[in-house]
């Protein structure tokens, strides 16, 4: 393969991988699909104990609409709550509830487990690689997201 056959493979691996992770992790845990595990993994990375639905969108890279929509199945499943912003009506403010964060810390093994399997035979420096591969790679999808914006603008 060429290098630019390897760029076309790459790009084509990631999404068949992606559909295919997604569908072994929904099978992980009945109450929470991988969508909405990344949504609770982006509240709780952000650096507010209750951030916005914008927020949690700019984390995850997913957008306020797809967002507000994770949010809503959720809450119905009691796992969070969304109330408005009290210095902003426009904003909403996700707040995860002690059902949620019991329902993850119940996970933790699973998830470990999981991680162990898909990474099965990787070497320290096989993921040192990819880690940095993946990071390299989220560089040039920001800066075409970056441009693309400015063009449509």
């Amino acid at each position: 393969m060429d290098a630019q056959e390897k760029k076309a493979y790459a790009f084509g691996m990631i999404f068949l991988l992606s559909n295919k992770m997604q569908n072994l992790g929904d099978k992980l845990d009945p109450q929470l699909t991988v969508k909405q595990w990344i949504f609770l993994t982006g509240v709780l990375r952000c650096e507010s104990h209750t951030p916005t639905l914008s927020q949690v969108a700019a984390r995850i890279g997913s957008s306020r609409q797809n967002v507000k929509k994770i949010a809503l199945l959720l809450e119905k499943q009691g796992f969070v709550f969304m109330e408005k912003d009290v210095n902003d009506a426009r904003a909403i403010r996700i707040h995860l509830t002690d059902t949620c964060l019991e329902h993850l810390e119940s996970r933790n093994e699973m998830e470990r487990r999981f991680l162990e399997e898909l990474f099965d035979g990787f070497s320290a420096e096989d993921l040192t690689s990819l880690t940095s591969a993946m990071e390299e790679l989220e560089k040039n999808v920001n800066k075409m997201e970056r441009k693309y914006e400015e063009e449509e603008a």
